[in-house]
């Protein structure tokens, strides 16, 4: 059996504000039965009090229902609950001018009028702040309120209460009022802003999720762009090779096999999140995939020592890109790929000709229908880094990565020199 304590931590923050918000106005109407209903029963006496009893029973009842009813309307949950909101207006209205009334001309009784008058002030005042639940507008929340402390002065008088106590009767039942109807209106807000509140951080996960997933296929294109390609170049000159009789097709499906093997590992590797690029193997590798593919491939510096190793995995997926996009658009001859520091930055350029084909202006080689230069935008700008990818020259495409690098070691310094013989040399 599941007991208060459990049932209470089941909730959700939302759910467990919206109940706290429903217990405070159901609480409101419990103390207006028992702070006038109850407590009208010796001073009236049995016939007066009983009836008073009775009749504020009714109130608290419909009030009770109506606070229900409008958190479920604030949320969403149901229409407006306009009868309700009338009929309360209605049923407290009523009950305010027949205590007044008693009050002023009933039994000579001695504490009538004051219990009277007690049923007449918190009726009055609870009516019209629980019928703020049911509304949207702020200013017509008080306004509810004004409207019956205007009657009450308009009716205190018309029962025969002097001026000065119409005046301050309505004073206070307007305090009250307005007082109920400021803590209806907050509290209807407050609610609204914890759930909004919980709805953005669902989001927010929902768009990280995505997000993973984003990166997981960005990781996948640029995993398999280049592999695929190489895989599709030997398999046909496998195919050319075999069909004139050459020995040399079987060293190419062994290569084939071999290329397939790694992009199987390199996949798995992708799945559990380890991967790193390693930049001086993919500038070997994509000299050599390039030569073999009969483009004269050229590679100019060296990767400086003491690179971070997360400068390197990004450049690394740059020149993996770079080398696809090669192979895939145009018909190169040759590629260049130059990599230096200058002022903090390490610079990745890599430029090739045989751009032929253009969609909007820019080259396919760009890459600007397919995600992979937008996968490694997003990379590099992690990294405090930008890509550049466009025409340079007839038929030429350069693409240019820089990523600041921290800071190092004074100048004078083993490290520095070694990192400048490293660039230099």
């Amino acid at each position: 059996m599941r007991g208060p304590g459990r049932w209470w931590r089941g909730k959700t923050t939302p759910e467990k504000v919206e109940t706290y918000t429903r217990l405070s106005f159901h609480l409101f109407a419990v103390m207006e039965f028992f702070s006038v209903g109850l407590t009208s029963v010796v001073p009236m006496g049995p016939r007066w009090g009983t009836a008073a009893m009775l009749v504020v029973a009714v109130h608290a009842g419909l009030c009770f229902v109506t606070v229900s009813a409008a958190v479920d309307w604030t949320r969403g949950r149901r229409p407006q609950p306009v009868g309700l909101l009338w009929a309360l207006g209605a049923v407290t209205a009523v009950i305010a001018v027949a205590a007044i009334t008693l009050a002023e001309h009933g039994p000579d009784r001695e504490g009538l009028d004051t219990a009277a008058g007690g049923v007449f002030g918190v009726i009055l005042i609870f009516g019209p702040g629980i019928m703020a639940l049911g509304v949207r507008d702020r200013r017509r929340a008080f306004g509810i309120a004004g409207a019956f402390a205007a009657g009450t002065w308009v009716v205190t008088l018309v029962v025969g209460a002097s001026a000065l106590t119409a005046l301050s009767t309505a004073l206070i039942v307007l305090a009250g009022g307005l007082f109920l109807a400021f803590t209806a209106v907050f509290s209807v807000w407050l609610l609204n802003a914890v759930y909004e509140l919980d709805e953005a951080r669902e989001t927010r996960t929902r768009l990280a999720v995505a997000e993973e997933r984003l990166r997981f296929g960005r990781d996948l294109h640029d995993v398999m762009g280049r592999n695929l390609a190489v895989i599709a170049l030997k398999s046909e000159l496998a195919v050319q090779l075999a069909q004139r009789g050459r020995p040399e097709a079987v060293a190419q499906m062994v290569e084939v096999q071999r290329l397939a093997q790694e992009s199987q590992r390199e996949v798995r590797e992708v799945v559990r999140g380890y991967r790193e690029a390693d930049l001086a193997s993919e500038l070997a590798g994509a000299q050599g995939v390039l030569a073999a593919a009969g483009i004269d491939c050229t590679v100019s510096g060296r990767t400086p020592a003491g690179l971070p190793a997360e400068v390197q995995s990004a450049l690394g997926w740059v020149v993996r890109e770079a080398a696809t996009n090669v192979l895939r658009h145009g018909d190169a001859r040759w590629c260049a790929v130059e990599l230096r520091v200058r002022e903090g930055r390490v610079v990745l350029s890599v430029e090739n000709d045989g751009v032929t084909g253009t969609e909007d202006g820019v080259p396919m080689a760009s890459g600007s229908t397919g995600t992979g230069l937008a996968g490694l935008r997003e990379r590099l700008a992690k990294l405090d880094g930008t890509l550049e990818a466009g025409p340079v020259g007839k038929g030429l495409f350069r693409l240019r990565a820089e990523i600041a690098l921290p800071p190092v070691a004074p100048a004078g310094s083993a490290a520095a020199r070694e990192v400048a013989d490293e660039v230099t040399g």
